[in-house]
């Protein structure tokens, strides 16, 4: 995976947040964006897992089991379904992560037009729940998440979940 180092950190959806602490000044020593790039292969599923994972305890992300085990299987999805169908059109695709005060957001960006959709699935099939999984992980969480259309043509699929567990009414 090749790490194409930080940027200033997109919102999930909603825009500007509220911080939690208004006396709070400047971004916290986890916040940022990285971003890796990886080939359409089957092997960068593991590699994109773990990146993601060691980029978040390196940085220092204050993220509980759970959420980061939902995050990673989220980040594997996503790579395996740009890998099983958008490499012929995508030979190389990139993984983002991006982390703020009270969230993370992880996306997959490929070259490939189709946008997906969650389907629901023969249970006699053996694949094509992904997204589904995505999402109900997401909405679980008390995140979002989403396909977008890139200026290139691609389409980049994203998922931001709080850092603090979802609270159920």
């Amino acid at each position: 995976m090749d790490d194409q180092g930080r940027g200033s950190a997109p919102r999930p959806a909603g825009g500007a947040e509220a911080p939690a602490d208004p006396a709070r000044r400047g971004p916290l020593p986890y916040e940022g964006v990285w971003r890796f790039t990886a080939p359409a292969v089957d092997a960068s599923v593991p590699q994109a897992r773990h990146a993601v994972r060691d980029l978040l305890y390196r940085q220092g992300v204050p993220v509980s089991s759970d959420l980061l085990q939902g995050l990673l299987l989220i980040v594997s999805e996503l790579v395996t379904n740009a890998v099983r169908h958008a490499a012929l059109l995508s030979p190389m695709l990139a993984v983002e992560v991006a982390v703020g005060a009270e969230w993370v957001r992880v996306s997959v960006e490929d070259n490939h037009p189709y946008r997906p959709t969650a389907l629901e699935a023969d249970h006699g099939q053996l694949g094509g729940r992904g997204l589904l999984l995505v999402r109900e992980i997401t909405r679980e969480a008390g995140g979002v998440c989403e396909v977008e259309h890139t200026a290139s043509g691609g389409k980049v699929i994203w998922a931001a979940l709080p850092l603090a567990p979802a609270r159920v009414p």
